[in-house]
Formats: structure tokens, C-alpha cells, sequence
């Protein structure tokens, strides 16, 4: 059995988990989707009620029954690099390779399509509230006066993107920024905004979820810091899991249908972890490095153990 790993060509993040799968022994076919038509090829066959099926990327070819997990990393969209790039080539190829694997019996780390769902993010937030995290009190409007009636309410604001990154070429990474409550905020008619109430920081902390598994690091911030993003103090230590966060991250995966998920908090100064985000296809890299948790072998084991359907 197989495992199917999608993803760019430079991937440092994935390239860890290929070399445990690899130390495993567990054979695995690594492609970008991108590269389909050309470098990828596919075939599907529907006839006696029956599905056979099977992709080829350079020289290795997979049958998709053979299939035990498909761990969707960083894929490229597919026909990005066909000859002759188009929308139409682009959808054919993103409906024919996510709709063969779809019919196929291997574990999803995550499905494509609980993962467009978890990159929403006022449905996170909802989830969020749902599952028991704490939240910082949140508005999205396009009405000034609402805007101007949160920030009279809740004083210390940051405004956030709602998607995240901007879709320019390359795309822009929008900081989250701390505001005054008497800002001019007749410019959220112009798009949905995102405000925020600013939760005081002791610490960052990233929690990285492989199945049942649970890493926690804490890397102590600036009170005043407000995207760690773009800070380069301080180092991430292992953290314990409060169990009230254990629980709430348990609830949230599963409503979620998510194996991983990258959870960012902000810790107050009273231990409090307050719910930020939670990104179903986050960086781990920067953590294992600094904290030795063998995240990057959790992830291994878990697409490595033959599907149960």
C-alpha cells in the first residue's frame, strides 16, 4: 500500500516526513499536482460496476486502490504548468484527479474539501466558540456605525484580514494591526472588515494536532507585540496542554473532519489561551527544529497505517 503525497517541489516541510516515511519502509509517490497534464498523467475507468484507476508521475506508477492515505501539503493547482494553460484545462484537471481520489478507500490528511471549509475564517470562529475555546470578541461588518459602536465597547482593537493572504503576485502577507477606537472607520463600507479585540500576550503559543496527537510550544512575546510574524525574538519551548484546550481541540477536528491542524493562541497574562486561528495546513518545521517534538514522525505514522474502510 501507498502513500500519495501532494505538494510543491520545494517543500522542506514535506521533504521531512517523505525521508521518515522512507526510513519506514512505506512505499510513497510524491507529485505536484500542477504538473498534471505533462510530468503527471492519469487514468480512471468506470465500467462493470466497477472503478480502476491509476496516476503516473516521471517513472513511478501508483494504482489508486492500492492507495492507504494522500496527504494534501502545498499542491500546486492543477494545469499551472500545462502547454496550454487555461481556466477550462484547470478545472478539468482539479475535478478528474481530486474526483478519482476521491473514489478511492485511502485516509485524507486533510480532504480538499473540509479543507476549503476550515480556511474560512468566520466559520472558524463559530467552530471555535462551538468546540469551548476562548475567543477574543470578534465583529466582520461593512457597516461604519456597528464598527464604531464595537470599538466604543471593546476600546483596544486590531483589524485582521478576513481570507488572509492577499492574492496579488506574489501574494501580500497582511500583518494583523492594533487600532484606536476613535478611528475613521467609514472605510469598512468599501469590504468586509475584521476587527478584533487586542488580547495582551505573554506568550505565542502554536499547537500542532497529528490525529489524536497534540504539540504544544510557547515562545514568550512582547505584551505590546501584536503579529508574531514579524518578530524574529524569542524561542519555542514544548508547552503543556491545559485540558480545557485538550477537550476544545478535540471537539473542534472533529466537527472540522480534520487530521491536522496548526492552532495558534495567544496566552494572557493569567495562563489563559485565547483562540486565534487555526490553519488545517500550517508550517510544523520551525517548531520540531526548535523543540525536538517528533511531529514530522507523528504525521509518518499516521498516514503510514492502512486505511479501516
Amino acid at each position: 500500500m501507498t502513500v500519495l503525497v501532494l505538494t510543491c517541489e520545494e517543500d522542506l516541510t514535506a521533504d521531512i516526513v517523505v525521508s521518515t516515511l522512507q526510513d519506514l519502509g512505506v512505499p510513497l509517490v510524491r507529485l505536484d499536482p500542477a504538473d498534471l497534464p505533462g510530468k503527471v498523467a492519469l487514468s480512471a475507468e468506470y465500467a462493470g460496476n466497477d472503478f480502476h484507476g491509476y496516476l503516473k508521475a516521471g517513472e513511478r506508477m501508483v494504482s489508486l486502490s492500492s492507495l492507504r492515505s494522500v496527504w494534501v501539503r502545498r499542491p500546486g493547482t492543477p494545469g499551472a504548468r500545462a502547454p496550454e494553460q487555461s481556466a477550462w484545462i484547470t478545472a478539468e484537471s482539479e475535478q478528474a484527479l481530486y474526483g478519482m481520489l476521491a473514489c478511492t478507500p485511502a485516509r485524507w490528511m486533510n480532504h480538499p474539501v473540509a479543507s476549503v471549509q476550515a480556511r474560512n475564517k468566520p466559520w472558524q470562529l463559530h467552530i471555535a466558540h462551538h468546540s469551548g475555546f476562548l475567543v477574543p470578541p470578534t465583529l466582520i461588518t461593512t457597516f461604519p456605525a456597528v464598527a464604531r459602536q464595537f470599538a466604543a465597547v471593546h476600546q483596544d482593537l486590531v483589524v485582521k484580514s478576513v481570507s488572509g493572504k492577499h492574492p496579488g503576485d506574489p501574494p501580500l502577507v497582511l500583518p494583523t494591526t492594533r487600532i484606536s477606537p476613535d478611528a475613521d472607520f467609514s472605510g469598512v463600507a468599501a469590504g468586509p472588515t475584521l476587527l478584533q479585540q487586542h488580547i495582551r500576550k505573554e506568550a505565542d503559543i502554536r499547537l500542532t494536532c497529528v490525529g489524536e496527537h497534540l504539540f504544544a510550544a510557547r515562545k514568550k512575546a512582547d505584551p505590546e507585540e501584536v503579529d508574531s510574524r514579524f518578530t524574529q525574538h524569542g524561542t519555542w519551548e514544548p508547552a503543556e496542554v491545559p485540558d480545557s484546550v485538550e477537550r476544545a481541540v478535540s471537539s473542534y477536528m472533529n466537527t472540522a473532519r480534520l487530521a491536522y491542524g496548526a492552532f495558534d493562541f495567544a496566552e494572557d497574562p493569567d495562563g489563559a489561551w485565547w483562540f486565534l486561528e487555526c490553519n488545517q495546513g500550517g508550517q510544523f518545521g520551525f517548531v520540531q527544529l526548535e523543540t525536538d517534538q517528533p511531529i514530522a514522525q507523528a504525521i509518518a505514522t499516521w498516514l503510514a497505517v492502512e486505511s479501516l474502510t
